[in-house]
């Protein structure tokens, strides 16, 4: 029986080993003097933060740019999608089951299809490189997830609770920002993690809704890098590490309510 657990926690630690060797892969690149990445030892023994220096000299403002983009989105995804969710969770709505059918097939549209749609609308409105229209663009994704993650929590919420700031004399807005806003803490972090994650590791939309260098996000940014810098891929990497840094601190101490949030609603 010991032999068998041993035999599932080596097997384990191989997989996992194996799934995160590419991201040690990209700090061990990123920490070399310079050069191809073919020929990198192993082991970062001449250790130098000269791509590093170079990376946030070229890609710092593109850092700045998809920051503001992210939390831009976050904020319209939550203010759209939370009064939605509480709306369908708690009030009769003909058509709600409609509604709710809409949000999902949303979600399988491809993001080409979205793009291209958005394109053409974008270049009348006077929108294309603009950071208020990728804000847009990336809260069309982060909307309908967060729509149905906060559904999902507030339909668990007991009626009873929100009955009773009514009888206290609470209207509907004042008990949806009073009461139901700081139950569903949990599931308002879980959506605002995720749709930072989607528009921060956005590229598609990024890549057609934006024709010059006045504003570019780090992924295209990253992208353009690769063809400029391509036989010095310490700068490369660095910018990558640089990039996946934001994310890394927000899953790090968000964990927890993540946990929470995506399991809420599930059983009632």
């Amino acid at each position: 029986m010991r032999a068998r657990r041993w035999l599932w926690t080596a097997g384990g630690v191989l997989i996992v080993a194996v799934m995160l060797f590419p991201v040690y892969w990209m700090l061990n690149v990123s920490l070399q003097p310079g050069g191809s990445a073919v020929g990198t030892p192993w082991v970062p023994l001449d250790i130098s933060l000269r791509g590093y220096q170079q990376a946030l000299r070229d890609q710092g403002g593109h850092l700045v740019t998809s920051l503001v983009i992210s939390l831009g989105s976050v904020v319209v995804s939550l203010l759209i999608a939370a009064p939605a969710a509480y709306a369908l969770a708690h009030f009769r709505i003909r058509g709600a089951g409609w509604v709710l059918l809409g949000v999902l097939v949303s979600q399988m549209v491809p993001g080409i299809v979205v793009a291209n749609a958005l394109y053409s609308a974008y270049n009348d409105l006077g929108l294309l490189n603009s950071i208020p229209g990728l804000i847009l663009a990336d809260s069309s994704t982060g909307i309908p997830f967060a729509m149905l993650i906060l559904r999902a929590f507030m339909a668990t919420m007991p009626a009873e609770v929100i009955e009773a700031s009514w009888v206290d004399g609470a209207g509907p807005v004042r008990s949806f920002v009073s009461v139901v806003l700081p139950m569903s803490r949990n599931a308002l972090i879980t959506a605002a993690l995720f749709t930072f994650l989607f528009t921060w590791g956005d590229f598609l939309f990024a890549l057609t809704l934006t024709t010059t260098e006045d504003v570019r996000p780090v992924t295209l940014g990253l992208y353009t890098y690769i063809g400029s810098y391509v036989n010095d891929w310490s700068s490369v990497m660095a910018t990558a590490v640089l990039a996946s840094i934001p994310a890394l601190v927000l899953l790090v101490v968000a964990q927890r309510y993540v946990a929470a949030g995506t399991t809420a609603g599930a059983v009632k």
